[in-house]
């Protein structure tokens, strides 16, 4: 109660709060999301893993900045798959039907499962080399009845 008279009459003591000691973490930018990649395979994986939705750990591929998500390590042989150039990577990637590899500077992997590009689209990593390939929607004779029946 003697606390609350003192806020309301205004003389309550003021007692600055020290940073030292602090856990905040400021909101984090996507520009200083970038991944660097003299790393080993864990800490890309941790990189990439942290910046897991917001704002997301990002590369330049083609030209262009594509966001990395959903990592995990790979503890397996390199797999078979066609090779991806990532600017400032020792060594470029590997798209393969599981994902993009990527190579730490120990030489071990880690599986990136999604990519998006730039203009917000989204695609499952193995797809990069066949994101740019529409495929027509073909319609069965009962969907194309059921099509007409809805208009």
């Amino acid at each position: 109660v003697e606390a609350v008279h003192l806020i309301a009459d205004g003389k309550a003591p003021r007692i600055p709060q020290p940073e030292e000691g602090a856990t905040y973490e400021g909101i984090q930018k996507k520009e200083n999301a970038e991944i660097s990649w003299d790393q080993p395979a864990e800490a890309l994986h941790n990189w990439i893993r942290g910046h897991d939705k917001v704002p997301g750990a990002w590369a330049t591929i083609d030209g262009q900045v594509v966001t990395f998500y959903g990592s995990s390590l790979l503890d397996a042989s390199v797999p078979a798959g066609q090779e991806l150039a990532i600017k400032g990577a020792s060594r470029p990637g590997l798209v393969t039907k599981n994902g993009l590899v990527i190579f730490g500077n120990d030489g071990k992997m880690v599986l990136v499962r999604n990519l998006q590009f730039e203009d917000g689209k989204m695609i499952p990593a193995s797809k990069y080399f066949s994101a740019d390939e529409t495929t027509a929607l073909e319609l069965t004779e009962e969907e194309k009845k059921m099509a007409e029946d809805i208009r």
